[in-house]
C-alpha cells in the first residue's frame, strides 16, 4: 500500500520540477535530432535510444505533444515552433485513421495542446491556426465514434483495433477527442445522413467500460474484487453482443490487473468528471441525467484509485500486474519501495506517471463535492507518487540516455521491452507514452505550485464557442 505523504505540497516539488525540464529539454532535442520528419516513430528505448517498434502508431502524439508540454512548462518558444511545426508535417494521417482507438492520444496530444494553448492565451489567437486544430479535433473525435459496437442492451461502445468484440480499458483516456469534438460543436454524420451524437457515444462508452472492464465486488462480479480491471472485455459482435468473457493483451490475464490499464481507467473517468462539469444539464438530459452519469463515473474512478492505493508498494510505483506470477518471490513487495531491478517481476514506472494525475483530479473532484478527507488522501497519494517518479532510480539523470522516465514497460507477454545483460527482466528503459504522461503530471503540478491557471485537456472555453 502506498505510503502516502500528507504533508508535501506542490511547491516543495518546485525545485525537483526545475530540475525536470532541464532535463526534459535535453531528451527532447536528442530525439528530434535522431528522428527527422518521415522517419519511423520512436516508440521505446533500448540501451539508452528510442527505436521504433511496429505494432499500431500510437506514439507519434506523445512524442510532439511533448514539445507543446515543454514550451507550456517553460516558455522556451523554439519547443512551440518546433511542436508547432511537427503537428502539421507529420500527424494529418492520425486523423483519418480509422483502424485505432486512439485518436485521443495522437490528436489531443498534438492538434489539441496547440489549440488549448491558444485558448488559454499562451500563444497568440490565430484565425486560420484555430480553424486548423478545431477542425482537426472535429474530424478525429468523429472518426474514433465511428468505431461502434453495441451490447446486448442496446449500449454502445467503441472497438479496439482487435475488432468489433473488443473493449479496451485503455480507450476511455483516449474519448478525449470526442469530448473536444462534442465541445466545438460537431456531430458525426452516419447512413442516410443520421446525425450521431458525441456525447452520447462518449457517455455509452464510458458506461460500457465501467460496468464489463471494472470489478466492484457486487452483481455479476460478487466473487472478484473491488477495482480490478480488466484490459479487454470480448463480446459476441457477429450476433447478440452478448458479453462473453474478460481478456487482456498486455496484461498477465484476465483475472488479474495490468496495472497501466488500471492507470488509464483513473485518468480517463476523473478527466471526463472534469470535462462533464462544462456541459448543461440539458445536453446530459438526453443521455440519462447528470446524477446517474456522473455517478456512474465516479463510482469507476474512486473503485480503480483505491485498488492502485491498495495493490501498489509504498513509494507509488506498481508492478506492470497485479497477478504476475513472479510477485510471489518477491515476499512482502506492497510493504516496501518498489524495486525495478529484482529478478523476478518488472515495474511500470508509466503506469504510475498516469494514475497519479487520475489521483490528483479524482482529488479535485472530491474537494469540490466537500469530502475533504478523501480528496486530501487521493491528492496527497497523487503527490506523493509524482515525488518518487521526479529522483532517482526513475528520472533519467544520464545525458547519454533519450528517455525521461526511466523503468517503463510496453508489452511483457510479447516480450517487446529490452532486458539489459546482467538482468532477468526488463528494466532502465523509457516510453513515449511515459515520458508524455509525466511531463503532463508534472504541467499539472507546477502549474498549481506557481499560482497558474488548473490544467485541463479542454481548457478555458474560446469565447467564440
Amino acid at each position: 500500500m502506498i505510503d502516502i505523504d500528507f504533508n508535501l505540497q506542490p511547491e516543495d516539488l518546485l525545485p525537483k520540477l526545475d530540475r525536470f525540464w532541464r532535463r526534459s529539454a535535453e531528451c527532447l532535442d536528442s530525439i528530434e535530432a535522431s528522428f527527422p520528419p518521415d522517419s519511423e516513430t520512436p516508440v521505446l528505448t533500448v540501451e539508452g535510444q528510442y527505436k521504433a517498434q511496429g505494432w499500431t502508431e500510437w506514439t507519434q502524439g506523445f512524442q510532439y505533444g511533448s514539445l507543446l508540454l515543454q514550451f507550456d512548462a517553460t516558455d522556451e518558444r523554439r519547443f512551440l515552433e518546433l511542436g508547432c511545426q511537427r503537428t502539421v508535417d507529420s500527424m494529418a494521417s492520425h486523423l483519418t485513421h480509422v483502424g485505432v482507438h486512439d485518436h485521443g492520444f495522437n490528436n489531443v496530444s498534438t492538434y489539441g495542446n496547440l489549440w488549448r494553448l491558444m485558448n488559454e492565451g499562451r500563444i497568440a489567437e490565430d484565425h486560420w491556426q484555430r480553424n486548423f486544430c478545431e477542425l482537426a479535433l472535429k474530424v478525429t473525435g468523429a472518426v474514433q465514434a465511428s468505431r461502434w459496437a453495441l451490447t446486448r442492451d442496446g449500449t454502445g461502445y467503441i472497438y479496439s483495433f482487435n475488432g468489433p468484440q473488443s473493449l479496451f480499458i485503455d480507450t476511455i483516456r483516449s474519448c478525449r477527442a470526442l469530448s473536444l469534438a462534442h465541445q466545438l460543436g460537431h456531430t458525426l454524420m452516419g447512413e442516410q445522413d443520421a446525425c450521431i451524437n458525441l456525447l452520447e457515444c462518449l457517455i455509452e462508452h464510458a458506461v460500457s467500460t465501467a460496468r464489463y472492464n471494472i470489478s466492484y465486488g457486487e452483481d455479476r462480479d460478487i466473487y472478484d474484487v473491488r477495482g480490478r480491471t480488466a484490459h479487454e472485455t470480448i463480446f459476441n459482435a457477429a450476433a447478440s453482443g452478448e458479453y462473453r468473457c474478460p481478456s487482456t493483451q498486455q496484461g498477465y490475464s484476465p483475472f488479474s490487473t495490468w496495472t497501466r490499464g488500471l492507470a488509464w481507467a483513473m485518468l480517463g473517468y476523473s478527466e471526463q468528471l472534469e470535462w462533464l462539469e462544462t456541459r448543461t444539464d440539458d445536453e446530459l438530459e438526453v443521455c440519462g441525467g447528470r446524477e446517474s452519469i456522473e455517478s456512474i463515473l465516479q463510482k469507476a474512478a474512486e473503485a480503480t484509485c483505491d485498488f492502485y492505493l491498495e495493490q501498489t508498494p509504498t513509494c507509488g510505483v506498481p508492478y506492470w500486474d497485479t497477478g504476475a506470477p513472479g510477485l510471489a518471490k518477491l515476499g512482502d513487495y506492497l510493504d516496501r519501495p518498489a524495486d525495478p531491478f529484482n529478478a523476478y517481476e518488472p515495474v511500470d514506472s508509466s503506469a504510475a506517471a498516469i494514475a497519479a494525475q487520475g489521483l490528483l483530479r479524482l482529488g479535485k473532484i472530491m474537494e469540490k463535492k466537500g469530502d475533504v478527507e478523501l480528496a486530501k488522501r487521493y491528492r496527497q497519494a497523487g503527490l506523493t507518487v509524482l515525488n518518487t517518479l521526479l529522483q532517482e532510480p526513475y528520472l533519467s539523470t544520464d545525458s547519454a540516455h533519450q528517455g525521461l522516465l526511466l523503468h517503463s514497460l510496453y508489452h511483457r507477454p510479447n516480450g517487446w521491452d529490452h532486458v539489459p545483460r546482467g538482468q532477468t527482466v526488463p528494466c532502465g528503459e523509457a516510453s513515449m507514452w511515459g515520458d508524455y504522461h509525466v511531463r503532463e503530471l508534472a504541467l499539472y503540478v507546477g502549474r498549481q505550485a506557481s499560482g497558474k491557471p488548473y490544467y485541463t485537456f479542454f481548457g478555458p472555453i474560446s469565447p467564440t464557442h
